[in-house]
């Protein structure tokens, strides 16, 4: 048994209605992973109180500050990282709420439309200033909702109906939004949970929401909650389990018991395209629903059996559009052709993932077809391998997983640290179901050496030959010490700094093809932790033990899910002592110091290559006997001798060393 981590879309709406309640929250079992944490965040900027979330779902305590305490100008802008929920629930709140401020997102959120939402908004009086491009952030919230809201979505979108019910509930303005169909309704169960007066149910071939509200910022109860484990997460290893993944020993393929997961009636049609595909799933200990506020939760018992293909479209499309990147999956292994149309949602998502499963199943050698809302896919039991891409997009990289974990497949995922934003412990989860260690994701790779192995230079190239992403250490040293230099603290109190302080900076990473690319508060430095002025201070910023504690906690968060090269000094015994592949470059001193020289733009000449010898032994003495991350070659490293090789052929070294070592594991 496994514990699958809390409901994605029920801790966003608990962490903003426990921030503008009145009264003191309590929340057990929210996700931790990135989208959340960026609410979190978010809520911070606005000036609540969020403690940090806590990876084993214990309790939390937000003191709320009232629909009215959202009412300052935060300090710079809200970065929503990659979540879309973020974005378009706080349009909604920001704009009922009159709160001025800019909305942002990384590279993939940014490219996502944002018009289904601000379009009903600003007609009843909001208004918004886009920065770069029309319809997507960043954009800034300039205007107020000021009449009622009446809107007719053409498509059932949880989303857009949340983020209108926030804003009137904020502006004080009566909510009606009607939809083809019945979407998630997590936001209008706890806004009756909190006492607001929600009213739904058909209207002739509609479904229709209503709030009643009688003034501006009307008051919500505190929340007392544990959140469900999240079915569209569980969905991930119950899929695993129907096709026979989960290992029991000697015994073979095992069922697999999932406790305490949500079954939301809106939520759980992936479940049922399961069963009638043939999948076996029993249900006990369900939570009676006293009230249409509390959500129903069951254990649930999944069965391996074979699949039939089957054909999903039609009204349950808005019940699993998050879930059908995995039944594309199960479609794979099912006996005949499963077709899923209507789902057009799906193209407007982290990514457009039709075209990221046409694109996988295709590389992967599976017979799929696409249209302009969806895909067939022609079920096969051969053995599948290769490698696929994660394309920014969490389902899309858990979905393959799983097929990469099943017995004979062997498919890595290009970008493994994708999983964070749902499931930040998903790969740990499916080593347990299957047995297998590291199954699908690529290994950690460190590079450590004395200076003058090349190390940087040799692990950006090696990153790209694995397909894998190069995390430069000391450009994260440069990034806090440029952030140090940007918030103004006084060089002379660096020394002092607590770890809460270096929190404060906001320096992150973004991934990017071949590379995890610094960032202070969302945006690039990547031109500015090279100046002089940085430069000469990092050393300094080296130095401090928050800085080095909080880059730790940084680095292993980065690497957790693999598929990283990262270069260093320590990288190996301090950083990633569990990597899989740990390489230590060596060269002589004499070549070392010849390399040197080139890479300063000298031609080496018997008397500078003395000289700076002298320079790299006095260096590796230092480097040795440093209190903090002494040069040290990791037990388990592979000590590989650089002094007869090119750097092509160091490379080519490099790479066929940890291929190999991935064939042995």
């Amino acid at each position: 048994m496994i514990r699958i981590p809390g409901d994605k879309s029920i801790s966003h709406r608990a962490l903003l209605f426990s921030a503008i309640a009145r009264g003191r929250s309590r929340i057990r079992g929210l996700l931790p992973g990135a989208d959340c944490r960026a609410t979190a965040e978010a809520l911070r900027t606005l000036g609540v109180s969020i403690p940090t979330l806590p990876g084993d779902g214990s309790e939390i305590v937000v003191e709320g500050v009232g629909i009215e305490g959202l009412l300052r100008r935060p300090e710079g802008v809200i970065d929503c990282g990659n979540s879309g929920t973020t974005a378009r629930l706080l349009l909604g709140l920001l704009s009922g709420a009159g709160v001025r401020v800019v909305l942002t997102g990384d590279a993939s959120l940014r490219s996502r439309p944002m018009g289904r939402v601000t379009e009903p908004l600003e007609r009843a009086g909001a208004s918004f200033e886009w920065l770069e491009e029309p319809g997507r952030l960043p954009v800034r919230v300039s205007g107020t909702v000021v009449e009622a809201i009446d809107h007719a979505s053409p498509v059932a979108s949880a989303q857009v109906k949340s983020a209108l019910l926030l804003a009137g509930l904020a502006a004080g303005v009566p909510v009606t939004v009607t939809e083809p169909g019945r979407s998630r309704d997590h936001t209008e169960r706890m806004l009756r949970r909190c006492g607001a007066r929600v009213t739904e149910g058909w209207s002739g071939d509609l479904w229709q929401v209503d709030l009643g509200v009688e003034r501006a910022g009307e008051a919500l109860e505190p929340l007392d909650l544990e959140v469900p484990g999240d079915p569209s997460s569980a969905i991930f290893p119950m899929t695993l389990a129907i096709l026979g993944g989960v290992r029991g020993g000697r015994t073979g393929a095992s069922p697999l018991e999932l406790k305490g997961i949500g079954v939301n009636p809106t939520r759980i049609g992936a479940l049922h395209v399961l069963e009638r595909m043939g999948a076996r799933v029993e249900r006990s200990d369900e939570k009676p629903t006293a009230a249409d506020s509390h959500e129903p939760v069951a254990d649930l018992l999944i069965h391996p059996g074979a699949l039939e293909g089957t054909t999903i479209e039609g009204s349950v499309i808005p019940s699993l559009i998050d879930e059908l990147p995995i039944l594309a999956v199960a479609g794979a292994r099912a006996q005949g052709r499963t077709v899923i149309r209507n789902a057009e949602e799906l193209r407007v998502k982290e990514s457009d993932r039709i075209e990221a499963l046409v694109r996988n199943f295709t590389a992967l050698g599976v017979e799929v077809e696409d249209f302009p809302d969806g895909l067939s896919i022609e079920g096969s039991d051969r053995a599948l391998s290769g490698q696929v891409r994660g394309y920014h997009d969490h389902r899309i990289a858990m979905a393959f997983a799983v097929l990469g974990a099943l017995p004979e497949n062997r498919i890595r995922i290009d970008d493994p640290s994708l999983v964070e934003v749902s499931y930040p412990d998903f790969w740990d989860a499916l080593d347990r179901l299957t047995g297998r260690e590291s199954v699908g994701r690529p290994p950690v790779v460190t590079l450590d050496g004395p200076a003058g192995s090349g190390k940087s230079s040799t692990a950006r190239a090696v990153a790209e030959a694995l397909g894998a992403r190069h995390l430069d250490s000391g450009a994260l040293f440069r990034a806090v010490t440029l952030g140090l230099l940007e918030k103004g603290y006084p060089e002379t109190e660096w020394g002092a700094l607590t770890l809460s302080d270096i929190e404060g900076l906001k320096v992150g990473v973004e991934a990017e093809e071949g590379r995890f690319r610094p960032t202070i508060g969302g945006r690039s430095v990547g031109a500015a932790i090279r100046s002089a002025r940085v430069t000469e201070r990092v050393p300094r910023t080296a130095r401090i033990p928050a800085v080095r504690e909080w880059l730790l906690q940084l680095q292993r968060r980065v690497g957790r899910n693999g598929g990283v090269v990262v270069d260093g000094r320590d990288t190996g015994t301090v950083v990633f002592p569990d990597a899989e592949v740990k390489i230590f470059l060596t060269a002589t001193l004499q070549e070392r110091a010849r390399r040197r020289l080139l890479q300063e733009g000298e031609e080496p000449s018997p008397e500078g290559i003395e000289a700076e010898s002298k320079r790299l032994a006095q260096r590796d003495h230092q480097d040795e006997n440093r209190k903090i991350a002494p040069l040290r070659r990791p037990d388990d490293a592979i000590v590989i001798d650089t002094t007869g090789l090119d750097f092509d052929d160091q490379v080519r070294t490099i790479v066929e060393t940890v291929r190999s070592a991935g064939d042995r594991g």
